[in-house]
């Protein structure tokens, strides 16, 4: 299938390609742990995640440095009063994209190629990753950036199972994200892996701004057992093993069958 700005996201390119998105569905990250049954669903086209205020914040500013934000008000006229204005809930969207474009580095960042489709075959599935900003090989700033607008820029998360705080890079698994896209790239074009930036802003009262260089090990590290994780997704799609359900997001709330009762003991499983 050869994927174009109009059918990346359809539901034939969802099952034929994996992407970071989808495997995270499946295989989750700290802040949000994946349920296989619940992927499947959405592939299926059975489930459909809520779509919150802070998403479409989001995609609002995304869809500015895309050049696609006419189009994104059409199709979101929620984000507007009858007189055209922006709601109270969305003017946070323009104050980010304001403050990110007084900022010259930011710019530079951001001013590369964008929406750049990447595809390559990695650990035994075919892969997509579109980029927000791509600076070629050629460019003095050969590098990958993708636009992140989140809560607070230096909130920090606890990982129980790590025993430590994590940034949002980690809690997100956008360390995986990087790693993902330099193998793309470099599937293509081969040479070294290029840089991998966050080019961030958050919501708070007065936006703040930063470039982050993930770190190369981080990334690497975040690619440990993606492997055996990619084989199973792949048995899963192919329909050769069933899902397993989590029982705790909301797809599973949503379709839970009641065989026998629980004791107490259940309700407070962690």
């Amino acid at each position: 299938m050869f994927l174009t700005e109009s059918n990346y996201y359809s539901p034939e390119a969802n099952k034929e390609f994996l992407s970071v998105s989808q495997y995270k569905d499946f295989i989750g990250t700290w802040a949000k742990p994946g349920c296989e049954a619940r992927a499947m669903a959405k592939l299926n086209g059975e489930w459909e995640e809520e779509v919150t205020t802070a998403m479409l914040v989001g995609s609002y500013v995304d869809a500015h440095f895309e050049g696609t934000l006419n189009w994104f008000r059409i199709k979101h006229p929620e984000f507007f009063k009858k007189d055209g204005e922006l709601k109270k809930d969305f003017e946070k969207a323009e104050q980010v994209i304001q403050r990110i474009e007084r900022d010259e580095f930011f710019m530079l960042c951001m001013s590369g190629e964008k929406q750049v489709i990447f595809t390559a075959e990695l650990f035994g599935a075919m892969w997509k990753g579109k980029t927000d900003s791509y600076h070629d090989r050629k460019s003095p700033f050969s590098s990958i950036v993708d636009l992140k607008v989140v809560k607070n820029l230096h909130e920090r998360f606890w990982v129980k199972d790590l025993g430590q705080y994590v940034s949002f890079i980690e809690w997100w698994g956008y360390d995986l994200q990087g790693a993902i896209y330099q193998l793309l790239e470099q599937a293509k074009f081969g040479g070294d892996k290029v840089p991998f930036y966050i080019a961030a802003a958050d919501k708070q009262k007065v936006t703040d701004i930063d470039v982050i260089g993930l770190r190369q090990g981080d990334m690497d590290n975040a690619l440990v057992g993606i492997e055996g994780n990619v084989k199973r997704i792949v048995e899963l799609k192919a329909g050769l093993v069933e899902p397993v359900r989590c029982e705790k997001c909301d797809y599973c709330k949503f379709t839970k069958k009641l065989t026998a009762p629980i004791s107490t003991d259940m309700l407070i499983e962690v």
